[in-house]
């Protein structure tokens, strides 16, 4: 059981007082940060703070000793890997929108690459390792994103809210077929439409979606998304793909899972996010990076409707966000002010604890104890010994605990 010095990204989109902030340091930043990573990916692994304050890669603890730190069941069932990776995102700017392989995808789709002597570092490199990446991403603040296509028909009455000549064929077009190969056909004639016709239409749409807001109308989130998407990416089919996905809002606690295939991007606040430990990526737009349109058809799941919102299932201070993924769960424990109530968070494989709010007393059956504040981590190894956590300062506190869904 120890501590975990943790890695920080500093994307562009990201923010230049969250992350400080949480971590204690000065603010603002000098550059945007927006992510911390809390795992051992090979790109960024945490380290392990002995308790002489000597540090050691979190992967190579993990490879030394796979069955000591994951339990055998884990290291058998992921070849000795840790197969979550914990983060904070802070998002001050939209990110790309993007979708993530299934297994089998991302298994084939690297077996391609690696026969094309493609680097794996490459720029156009879609997949970079054989393994599926799900995430569920769970809001700390205000969260805002696109997830999922709509339900056709709310999206036509979008589309007819918003009509311009250039766009009133492109409503017909769904209108004729209101299903998941009704927005396949309209998705991909967007997405691959020339510069120029790009050009004509968006400049269309976006004074329109300015109309609609000024008057109020049904869309007017919608809309005031699209203006924003389409300010900072004018010449961008991506724009025009955003009409197509449910707009929403989480508040704090609020969770949306996005497996293999959900189309998605993530446009302000700040969230924990938990998914499989992989960097594989098909993005559609919005974005300077590599687009690989038809492999992004091969990845893209045109199931629509609403998109599920989870708070997760509670039972008293844990809340658990249930999900398909077999590479990770997520719960989360809470106490208000004053409660100094104790649980258990023992579990038969690897996990994490991230500190949210507050601080808290991790302690161990052996008798070794841990205090967490806000913006730390613990790293607990499938071999430690049964563990238990209270609050400490008597103040609302809060603490998110990752583990492996399958061990």
């Amino acid at each position: 059981m120890e501590l975990l010095r943790n890695a920080v990204r500093p994307y562009a989109w990201g923010s230049r007082t969250t992350i400080p902030e949480l971590l204690g340091r000065p603010v603002p930043a000098p550059h945007p940060e927006a992510e911390l990573w809390m795992g051992a990916h090979p790109g960024d692994p945490s380290h392990v703070i002995g308790p002489d304050g000597t540090e050691r890669s979190l992967l190579e603890l993990v490879e030394a000793d796979p069955v000591g730190q994951l339990g055998t069941t884990c290291a058998d069932r992921w070849g000795g890997r840790l197969p979550f990776l914990l983060k904070i995102l802070a998002a001050e700017e939209p990110l790309s929108m993007q979708a993530h392989p299934s297994a089998a995808q991302a298994a084939e789709g690297y077996a391609r690459e690696e026969s094309a002597g493609i680097p794996r570092d490459a720029s156009n490199r879609n997949y970079p390792d054989p393994t599926a990446k799900p995430e569920l991403v769970c809001a700390l603040t205000e969260f805002h994103a696109l997830a999922g296509f709509r339900d056709p028909e709310r999206t036509i009455s979008l589309l007819k809210a918003i009509e311009t000549p250039g766009l009133a064929k492109y409503a017909v077009l769904l209108e004729a077929q209101p299903d998941p190969a009704g927005l396949r056909a309209l998705f991909t004639t967007w997405i691959t439409l020339p510069q120029a016709a790009l050009d004509e239409l968006l400049p269309e749409v976006l004074d329109s979606c300015v109309k609609h807001v000024r008057e109020r109308g049904e869309f007017d989130v919608e809309c005031r998304t699209i203006l924003e998407l389409g300010e900072s990416h004018p010449r961008d089919a991506g724009v025009l793909a955003a009409l197509l996905l449910n707009r929403l809002t989480l508040s704090a606690g609020e969770a949306i899972y996005l497996p293999a295939g959900n189309l998605h991007l993530y446009l302000h606040g700040t969230a924990v996010e938990i998914l499989a430990n992989s960097d594989n990526i098909l993005r559609c737009g919005l974005t300077p990076k590599h687009v690989d349109v038809p492999e992004l058809l091969r990845v893209v799941d045109f199931a629509c409707g609403e998109m599920p919102v989870q708070s997760g299932e509670r039972e008293e201070r844990l809340s658990v966000y249930r999900t398909d993924a077999p590479e990770f769960e997520l719960s989360r424990i809470e106490w208000e002010a004053g409660d100094d109530g104790e649980i258990g968070v023992h579990d038969v494989g690897p996990q994490i604890l991230l500190c949210t709010a507050g601080s808290l007393l991790v302690t161990a059956d052996d008798g070794e104890q841990v205090e967490l504040r806000r913006g730390q981590s613990v790293w607990l190894p499938a071999a430690d010994p049964e563990v238990r956590v209270r609050p400490l300062s008597g103040e609302r506190t809060q603490v998110f605990r990752a583990t492996a869904g399958t061990c």
